[in-house]
């Protein structure tokens, strides 16, 4: 039977650590068999088992964190599939987008002033409260469906707010509607 090229250097080496341990005395070829079993071990361990007990250990951490990834993609999900019924529904009137954006925009008390021209709607803020800026910008986009087109906002050191003016367009202020 003959043996092939690759196996060759496999049986030589083989037979080159049965001599050496042959060479040995029993005692001393005990302790280079259970140094040799060890070492197995602890690359066993190491490669197999370690990697194994990691993944079972941290398992349970690791499943509710992506139940809470999961649970946050859920909602993402569900409200841009309520934006996107939005959407296809018919947009207000102009009437209609001009008086929830006026109800908005008093709603920023004192703070800012509206103005409509055309199809543009600009409204100039001083020192509007962060906080408040964000509500109101969700309600047009949302409520008046309108869009800021150009925004011009500074913040000045040790202010309370924002200031600066915002242009809002829709197609609810269209020339057509």
């Amino acid at each position: 039977m003959a043996l092939s090229a690759s196996s060759q250097p496999l049986v030589r080496a083989r037979a080159a650590v049965s001599n050496a341990l042959n060479r040995l005395a029993p005692r001393e070829r005990r302790a280079v068999t259970v140094a040799a079993w060890v070492l197995g071990l602890g690359l066993v361990w190491w490669l197999a088992v370690s990697p194994a007990l990691d993944t079972l250990v941290h398992a349970g951490e690791r499943h509710a964190k992506l139940d809470a990834q999961l649970g946050q993609m859920q909602r993402m999900a569900a409200a841009a599939e309520g934006l996107r019924g939005q959407s296809t529904a018919q947009p207000p009137s102009r009437d209609e987008s001009l008086r929830t954006l006026e109800v908005a925009t008093n709603g920023l008390g004192g703070t800012a002033q509206l103005s409509v021209l055309g199809d543009r709607a600009t409204v100039t803020l001083r020192n509007t409260a962060p906080d408040a800026l964000a509500q109101w910008l969700a309600q047009v986009r949302i409520n008046a469906r309108l869009l800021p087109l150009q925004s011009q906002l500074s913040r000045e050191p040790g202010s309370p707010g924002w200031s600066g003016t915002i242009v809002l367009s829709g197609p609810s202020l269209g020339a057509g509607s």
